[in-house]
């Protein structure tokens, strides 16, 4: 079976975030394998400087780039990359797994982005929209998408 994989920094606190992520996936299992993979943020002082955003994007971005294994394609979701109607995805998805990719990663940065080694890492840079969302919303507009994807497939 065809596995996808949510990359994210951080995890979602809050139940009903949870509970409709749960009731994502399950809906997507019918289709692929899904599987949310976390790795923790790390903390932001007050006013940090530019030195000290890097750095932390660097750090999370090391952690991203441990689970993402050479034969995955990546799709990095950026407020730059292509924005992408469903049935583009469909299309793309169907182009991935049919180049025998072991998984479809999307990765999904914390709250002050993905570091550039990662959007370098990138097969696929992905733009829901030029506007911020908070990553926990992210979460489930990604997986939101990919379900009606899989409906559509």
């Amino acid at each position: 079976m065809n596995k996808i994989k949510i990359l994210t920094v951080g995890n979602v606190k809050e139940a009903y975030f949870r509970n409709k992520i749960n009731a994502l996936c399950k809906e997507i299992n019918k289709k692929y394998s899904v599987e949310i993979v976390e790795v923790s943020d790390e903390s932001i002082p007050k006013n940090p400087g530019e030195a000290i955003i890097e750095n932390i994007k660097n750090i999370e971005g090391k952690k991203l780039l441990s689970k993402i294994d050479s034969k995955d394609y990546v799709i990095a979701l950026c407020i730059d990359g292509k924005p992408t109607a469903n049935d583009d995805m469909i299309k793309l998805m169907d182009r991935v797994f049919g180049n025998y990719y072991n998984s479809v990663v999307y990765v999904i940065g914390g709250s002050l982005g993905l570091s550039g080694e990662v959007v370098k890492r990138a097969d696929y840079k992905l733009s829901f929209s030029n506007m911020t969302f908070p990553h926990q919303l992210m979460r489930v507009m990604l997986l939101e998408a990919i379900s009606d994807v899989c409906r559509k497939a």
